[in-house]
């Protein structure tokens, strides 16, 4: 049996989850088409997204074509929800990209479109809407191969567009052979030699395009239009023809990826996982992350439209998984695949909310749904302020907020009030700082010493940790003590923000070792444990941080402008408030095209004023780029949540009254 896992991606209201509807009422899954309007469509099985008319969550159908057994993935087309999209990416064998024939190539397409050629996964693009008025052909072709990419081959032409007449003619082998060559030489000089002796065939021509469009080289392009059906058939063909099956060997070792975690009606964890090898079958016992074990108590595959229970789940296959108590996604079954699963593809959230309870009796319940909710979505960070009895969450924009509201009512009859959102911004060090305190010296009160110097390190690296001293000079457990501590402390620098980009070295180390007295055991009075290392840690570190200096930058957008070049005297000013900076401006036809950079917190405001000066003509593009120092006014300070290793004596205090409680 051949497996395709496949991917349905798109800006939004670019008809994905119609097209799903389409594919499975074409090949006999379902009786008749759901509409996204009217919410009884099979995929957007939330009722918010049902109420919302757009996809929040992935979902999973199966459908065959002849041997073939399809599992697709309809994904959101929202920017807000770019995490789900992420997740699915590392599973898929191929993907159809969806391109509107009214509005073109959007924003999230462009987004979409590069990470899928980053990780090479084989791409077909469908034009969708071709039957809308306004759809256009050429045109959205040029805008493909100029803002997508150039290796497109187009597999045929619509007619009638605009109307419910349109339809689509797949080119014969003659008027295809000229649009195959080009594309396909570029990367097969052979191909070219044989055309130049006339010795090419249409065949040889045919499995050129089936083997350069699986290694993800070209992207052949098909129109139709999900609502009438026109050119589904062909798109169909085109996927079982011009796609890779799974590649999957059911009799090697275990090796599988968490993409998806939700919850049933019960409130159990059923977990999706990509099966890459081997076999899982049911009462398997599974080590996940951090050394949790679970035992697989029920499996189902998905097959002809809906998941049945099976006793295993085999490679290349997608199951959804029973009795995994523990489970998160990204966590792997048995050995980690070879696949970019677990890897980030797209910029974390940018962006930070508080929320709290519209009744203050709720704040309870509000902490277990949110803490809920961030096990489906890792995504979504918590941040829980003891102290001020707060809960902050990351979020991608607005829109992300108002679902997350709609979801706490809906699911946990939860009412939430929200903040004013703001940019999540990180510290990075300015220069290199230095501290020790030595066990047994005042004023260091904990059995341990530690010292620790702080480097900058290159842009994106991330933080590492280092050892100047000898790993045997200590037990183990107190350089993970310390290693930990370091981490979690990183979280929150001298402006409450996250360090990034540095290299921490330890410098110094000692500990009292293992004191005992006759008939009484060990005493802690005398001994280093864990907890003196976790206790000084953040002491030092802080200390090393005052000494380097910090410097908080703020998230910044790339955005692309497009507007109607008359309304550009109206347009310089409200960039200019929203703190827009253009670096280029070009002229294209009746057009102006502005690109630059601004704050991300800004890009929201911006968009909703756009309407009027550009008479809703205005075309704003706009995805996360880089962190760029704050410039203008006070730097911020965010609110700690820590013990404050700030303030010395807070921090000693704090941290009595925790062991004490």
């Amino acid at each position: 049996m051949h497996m395709l896992n496949l991917g349905i991606l798109a800006h939004v209201d670019a008809g994905k989850t119609s097209l799903t509807e389409r594919l499975l009422h074409t090949v006999g899954v379902i009786d008749e088409i759901g509409s996204v309007d009217d919410g009884s469509t099979r995929t957007d099985f939330l009722a918010l997204e049902r109420q919302r008319g757009i996809t929040i969550k992935s979902a999973v159908v199966s459908f065959a074509i002849d041997d073939l057994t399809v599992n697709l993935i309809d994904t959101p087309g929202h920017p807000d929800f770019i995490a789900e999209v992420e997740r699915v990416l590392g599973v898929l064998d191929g993907v159809v990209l969806v391109v509107s024939a009214v509005e073109g190539v959007q924003a999230q397409t462009r987004v979409l479109m590069r990470t899928l050629q980053r990780l090479r996964i084989p791409t077909l693009i469908f034009v969708n809407k071709i039957d809308r008025r306004g759809a256009r052909y050429e045109e959205i072709l040029d805008r493909i191969s100029e803002r997508l990419t150039p290796a497109i081959v187009p597999m045929g032409e619509p007619g009638g567009l605009g109307t419910r007449a349109a339809y689509f003619a797949p080119h014969p082998a003659d008027r295809l052979r000229p649009r195959l060559l080009d594309p396909l030489a570029g990367h097969d000089e052979e191909l070219l030699a044989a055309y130049v002796e006339d010795g090419l065939s249409d065949e040889r021509l045919r499995g050129a395009l089936v083997r350069q469009t699986g290694q993800a080289l070209v992207h052949p392009v098909f129109f139709g239009s999900a609502m009438t059906g026109a050119g589904v058939t062909e798109l169909i063909a085109g996927i079982r023809e011009l796609l890779p099956t799974a590649k999957a060997d059911a009799d090697g070792p275990l090796s599988g990826t968490v993409f998806k975690v939700e919850r049933g009606a019960a409130g159990e964890k059923i977990a999706y996982a990509r099966m890459f090898s081997g076999t899982l079958r049911t009462r398997d016992r599974l080590t996940l992350r951090d050394g949790e074990e679970g035992k697989v108590t029920a499996i189902s595959v998905f097959d002809q439209g809906s998941a049945v229970r099976e006793a295993s789940v085999t490679a290349g296959r997608i199951g959804k998984l029973w009795g995994l108590g523990a489970v998160r996604i990204g966590d792997t079954i048995g050995e980690p695949p070879r696949s970019p699963a677990g890897e980030h593809h797209f910029a974390p959230p940018t962006l930070e909310t508080v929320v709290s309870p519209g009744r203050p009796a709720d704040r309870g319940a509000l902490h277990t749904a949110l803490t809920q909710l961030a096990e489906q979505d890792p995504l979504i960070g918590l941040r829980h302020d003891e102290l001020r009895g707060e809960i902050s969450v990351s979020l991608y924009g607005e829109v992300q907020k108002e679902v997350l509201q709609a979801t706490l009512a809906d699911e946990f009859g939860i009412d939430v009030l929200f903040r004013e959102t703001t940019p999540l911004c990180v510290e990075r060090l300015l220069g290199t700082g230095a501290s020790v305190e030595f066990n047994k010296k005042d004023p260091n009160p904990f059995l341990a010493t530690v010292g620790l110097r702080v480097d900058p390190a290159p842009v994106g690296s991330g933080v590492a940790f280092r050892l100047e001293v000898e790993l045997g000079s200590m037990p183990y457990a107190f350089f993970k003590a310390v290693e930990d501590t370091v981490e979690e402390t990183l979280g929150q620098g001298l402006h409450g923000w996250q360090v990034t980009d540095c290299a921490v070295t330890m410098t110094h180390s000692g500990y009292s070792p293992r004191q005992s007295h006759a008939h009484q055991g060990f005493d802690k009075s005398m001994s280093s444990t864990g907890a003196d290392f976790r206790g000084l840690t953040p002491l030092v570190l802080t200390a090393a941080l005052r000494a380097a200096g910090t410097q908080v930058y703020e998230p910044m957008n790339a955005f692309r402008l497009e507007v109607p070049a008359d309304t550009l005297g109206a347009v310089l000013p409200l960039l200019a408030r929203q703190r827009a900076v253009p670096r280029t401006t070009r002229i294209q036809g009746s057009s102006c095209v502005l690109e630059g950079v601004l704050p991300v917190v800004r890009a929201h405001e911006l968009e909703q004023q756009l309407p009027g000066p550009t008479r809703g003509e205005g075309e704003l593009e706009c995805s996360f780029d880089h962190y760029a120092p704050v410039a203008r006014g006070a730097i911020p300070d965010r609110p700690r949540t820590d013990l404050n290793p700030l303030d010395r004596k807070e921090y000693l205090l704090n941290l009595t009254r925790r062991i004490g409680g």
